[in-house]
């Protein structure tokens, strides 16, 4: 299975496995990509993004560590603010069989549109999407 994993904060492997109840990710290939997003709206606005690329490299990075601890082959990439985008972009270069969106069940992550992404993820993009609230 090619696994796509959507996450702006860090997720650890349990968390990833539980998320695909019967499935095995032993043997699996997972790209974990994490949305830049700005901690605040003047950040966004000022388009300095130079941190909020640096803490989505640092959050996919620790996923991915995290999945290959528990021997998954992962990888890590920052993606674009956008969600969707991110997805987008990830998908045009990595086949995935499966995505998994974790989504922050809180004020901040309505304020970055993380809401009902995977619907339209699977409209958009035509592969399955499995949405877990953190």
């Amino acid at each position: 299975m090619r696994l796509l994993v959507l996450a702006t904060d860090p997720v650890d492997a349990d968390a990833v496995r539980a998320a695909l109840p019967g499935e095995e990710l032993e043997g699996s290939e997972v790209l974990v990509v994490s949305p830049a997003v700005n901690q605040s709206a003047l950040a966004f606005w000022v388009s300095d993004s130079d941190e909020a690329i640096a803490d989505a490299e640092s959050s996919a990075q620790a996923t991915a560590d995290a999945l290959r601890a528990g021997g998954v082959r992962a990888r890590a990439q920052a993606g674009e603010s956008e969600p969707l985008l991110a997805l987008q972009d990830a998908l045009a270069t990595y086949p995935a069989d499966r995505v998994v969106v974790f989504v922050r069940d809180d004020e901040e992550g309505q304020r970055y549109r993380e809401d009902d992404i995977a619907g339209e993820a699977e409209r958009r993009f035509g592969v399955p999407v499995s949405e877990v609230r953190r």
